[in-house]
């Protein structure tokens, strides 16, 4: 697996994406929102890495920052990514589970987004 170093991940907040930069170029994105409300939280909707820099450990870094932006943010995140949420299964010391909750909030939320994801 790659070492987050080699990638400059980049919190597009505006736009919904924490996006990986490789020589100035967008090589991954992860597409995201923030549950409105209270309490907050990051949710996660899709991660995608293009094509040619697939198997670079992009991906798992991307989740990977995710959560530790939300931690530093003092929130949870919601992985309705499908990636997100394996990625999250297999580390749960640095992924914690969002309570049930906060998961039906953010399903809710994304079915009532007009944004296409």
């Amino acid at each position: 697996m790659a070492d987050t170093a080699e990638f400059d991940i980049r919190d597009n907040r505006a736009n919904g994406l924490l996006e990986a930069y490789d020589d100035g170029r967008v090589t991954g994105r992860i597409a995201y929102f923030t549950l409105d409300g209270a309490p907050a939280a990051l949710v996660a909707v899709h991660t995608v890495v293009e094509r040619e820099h697939e198997g670079k450990g992009i991906a798992g870094a991307l989740v990977r920052e995710f959560y530790a932006m939300a931690a530093r943010e003092g929130v949870p995140v919601v992985p309705l990514c499908p990636y997100a949420a394996k990625w999250a299964g297999r580390h749960p010391e640095e992924a914690p589970a969002a309570p049930a909750e906060l998961v039906a909030a953010a399903e809710e939320q994304l079915r009532a987004e007009r944004r296409v994801w």
